[in-house]
């Protein structure tokens, strides 16, 4: 069931780069690397804590096939993968979308800690 007002709900379909029964792939629209990708669920959940298990399996399916064309694409170095789930975890479309991002060698001086940033004063913990 889709949401009228919902961006995920109503892309072009020349933004599709991959899709399954239960999913598609798109690049991001604001980028954060060269590739950064994302997984969004065709039926209009906005947490990765309501799909079926059926959902689940094919959308981390449509990951590792986007992490398989990213490497052949842009060769990254890592990855980081995220999902904002809920207002406090800074989601801004509140239709869930899991973040592929290619990470490169010397795109950050210091890349340790990873995700944890989200909270600069708690990230790093090594001394």
């Amino acid at each position: 069931m889709s949401n009228k007002i919902c961006a995920f709900c109503h892309l072009p379909e020349s933004r599709v780069i991959d899709s399954c029964q239960y999913g598609l792939v798109v690049r991001d629209g604001f980028p954060i690397s060269p590739g950064h990708t994302l997984i969004i669920p065709k039926r209009h959940i906005a947490s990765f804590f309501e799909t079926t298990p059926d959902e689940r399996n094919e959308l981390l399916t449509l990951l590792d096939r986007a992490k398989e064309n990213l490497i052949t694409e842009f060769s990254p170095d890592g990855f980081n993968i995220g999902i904002n789930d809920g207002l406090s975890a800074g989601q801004t479309i509140p239709h869930l979308h899991i973040h592929l991002i290619p990470r490169y060698l010397g795109d950050l001086t210091d890349p340790r800690g990873g995700v944890r940033w989200i909270i600069p004063e708690k990230a790093k913990y090594w001394p």
